[in-house]
């Protein structure tokens, strides 16, 4: 633990000590800030504003271990023969305290700043703390910094398993690193205690010695704690407008509005602010994902229900034409406040850039350490679109394939979330792709072999519209696409009493969120279009008889009869939509914890542990097998 202090000194300096932030703008990112005059140079406001700026910085440090840890622990992503030895004790559920990518420095760093900023501002702005007070910028800070301080415990929680509870008053690496280190307790004799209104005079009170019991939260209770936190302490205002409804009646309409994020467009004139900073709409979105974790699908459905349903003016987080086909790659091209929700956003001219395209690209200079799996890229080609089925459900052994259609994902696949790459120079042309899944169709093993000779696959997410030397792919936190499929999760499972007092379940709700969008309601005036939908690939059904086709050939090979069974068919689509997730979201940084998610929605721990021990050689998939269906292997213990 000690090595974390030297390194964090300069952003000690940098970020803690309020009126030392004039280098920020330009540090930081000097395209999107705001205007400042010299004579505004040193102000309250400008000083807050710099040091929340430091905060993201901090944030983005976490990008390369949040991607390494939810994905290579997960079915989607491998090992090359160039990983090196961190990654390979991540592919082997064999992790050192050593390991940079296990190492909680990065989180830790973030929960000292939090911890300060928000001392801070609870200090120097005691308004804040007033849910009675007049709201104001520094409430919208506040707010941003206590969404930080969740979502750094939260993914802490979901690595490690337990993470230590950093009291408040803690607020600088080697406080955090004295507290970890103590045997059981820890006093902390430097501690100045003070009073709601702060001190503006020269007034220096007495220290105050604090002893602190040294606390570990599993996931469960940092959900708990957190969820309330921000429940409690982030303020909210309610909008009324008012319109003429068509007999000229006037409506008046009230809107709850969470204080989280500053609005900059004002000044900077730039929309895409918005989702690159913690929003109300980020605030929600946590929240929802927190309580999915957690189980409790009504609260996490309202949470997102919010952002998909309220997005500023109507026209933000749902699913319509503006990224329907081709249109899909703009998504990971920018950032756009239509899809993104929360992104943490890099630039290399302001010297911010992360690793993600050395560890997966097969150009020079990167590296090439890690490529996805063989179930991965079978996510993308084994989906069809056109075919014509001649279905009998009377006598389901006489269903056939009249026409097969035509295979893969086209939108999202090949040449946007992968490729298949040749050396250093070359990949396979979409023609030469299209060849090879047609062979694959007819049975053509030769032909596909010749054309996959000396082929490398590689994740390309990170790489779409950059140079191999840029290195500053976005990172998506939380995006549009991914609360719709959260939802259809829900629904999935979420039940509801009707009129006439009867529980039902909403899984057909599911299926409108993943297949069309006419969950929506139709007079948003925008065209919905669904998950699958928006890249032309058909919906799923719920059906008594299920047939299952051959993958690559798109022929009957069987059915089942799930007549009476719900329970059944609500774990297939729930099947489909994790692997719709897979499709949509692939290396984004989640796929192990959805597999987490549901094996522990199931009470069954092979849900997991078949999926990832599938990537494996022969010889070790049954030892990795045995080791994921015990659940403590699930974590790195780091604190252990």
């Amino acid at each position: 633990m000690n090595k974390i202090v030297a390194g964090f000194i300069q952003i000690t300096l940098l970020l803690f000590l309020l009126g030392a932030f004039s280098s920020c703008e330009e540090f930081f990112n000097p395209d999107q800030e705001i205007t400042i005059t010299e004579d505004e140079a040193y102000t309250d406001w400008y000083e807050y504003r710099s040091a929340i700026l430091g905060l993201y910085a901090l944030q983005q440090n976490l990008v390369e271990q949040l991607v390494v840890l939810g994905e290579l622990r997960g079915d989607l992503l491998t090992v090359t023969q160039n990983a090196d030895a961190d990654l390979m004790e991540i592919y082997n559920f064999n992790v050192s305290k050593s390991n940079k990518y296990a190492s909680p420095d990065n989180f830790f760093r973030l929960i000292a700043a939090t911890n300060r900023y928000i001392s801070t501002l609870e200090r120097e702005k005691p308004h804040v703390l007033d849910p009675a007070a007049q709201v104001n910028n520094y409430d919208r800070l506040y707010g941003e910094a206590l969404c930080m301080r969740a979502w750094a415990y939260f993914n802490a929680a979901r690595i490690y398993g337990k993470v230590p509870f950093i009291d408040q008053r803690l607020s600088t690496i080697e406080d955090i690193e004295n507290y970890i280190n103590s045997p059981g307790t820890y006093t902390d004799s430097l501690v100045i205690d003070y009073s709601i209104d702060g001190y503006t005079n020269d007034t220096i009170p007495e220290p105050v010695v604090v002893t602190l019991e040294k606390k570990y939260f599993d996931l469960d209770r940092v959900i708990r704690h957190f969820t309330n936190e921000l429940e409690t302490k982030v303020k909210a205002v309610v909008m009324v407008t008012s319109e003429e409804d068509e007999n000229g009646v006037e409506q008046r309409y009230e809107t709850k509005v969470d204080i989280v994020g500053v609005n900059h467009y004002l000044e900077n004139k730039d929309y895409s602010w918005e989702v690159t900073i913690w929003s109300q709409w980020g605030y929600h979105t946590l929240l929802g994902h927190m309580y999915l974790t957690l189980g409790d699908l009504t609260k996490s459905a309202m949470h997102f229900e919010t952002v998909v349903k309220n997005g500023t003016d109507n026209d933000q987080f749902q699913l319509d034409t503006t990224f329907a086909g081709n249109n899909w790659v703009k998504i990971i091209e920018n950032v756009d406040r239509l899809e993104h929700i929360f992104t943490l956003w890099f630039n290399k001219g302001n010297q911010q850039t992360n690793d993600l395209q050395r560890l997966f690209e097969v150009w020079t200079p990167n590296e090439y350490m890690l490529k996805p799996t063989r179930a991965c890229v079978h996510m993308w080609e084994t989906q069809w679109r056109g075919s014509v089925i001649r279905y009998d459900y009377n006598v389901p052994d006489s269903t056939k394939t009249i026409h097969p259609g035509i295979p893969s994902d086209f939108y999202r696949g090949y040449g946007v979330s992968y490729l298949y790459a040749k050396g250093q120079q070359n990949y396979i042309t979409g023609n030469e792709y299209l060849e090879m899944l047609e062979y694959k169709m007819n049975e053509e093993d030769r032909s596909v072999e010749a054309i996959m000779e000396n082929v490398d696959t590689v994740v390309y997410k990170y790489s779409v519209m950059r140079e191999p030397f840029d290195h500053d792919p976005n990172f998506i936190v939380y995006r549009a696409a991914g609360v719709n499929l959260y939802l259809a999760e829900i629904f999935n499972y979420l039940k509801f009493e009707d009129a006439s007092g009867n529980v039902t379940s909403n899984t057909l709700l599911a299926l409108k969120v993943v297949n069309d969008g006419s969950y929506y309601d139709v007079s948003t005036n925008r065209t919905q279009m669904g998950v699958r939908g928006r890249v032309g690939l058909p919906g799923f059904t719920i059906q008594n008889i299920v047939f299952e086709f051959d993958p690559f050939t798109n022929e009957v090979i069987g059915w089942r009869n799930m007549s009476g069974n719900l329970p059944a068919k609500q774990q297939r689509l729930e099947n489909q939509i994790m692997d719709e997730r897979a499709r949509e979201l692939a290396f984004e940084g989640e796929r192990f914890y959805d597999l987490m998610r549901v094996a522990k929605r199931r009470n069954d721990k092979s849900y997991l542990a078949s999926r990832v021990s599938e990537k494996y050689p022969a010889g070790k998939r049954e030892y990795i097998y045995n080791l994921l269906m015990n659940e403590e292997n699930w974590y790195i213990h780091y604190f252990d």
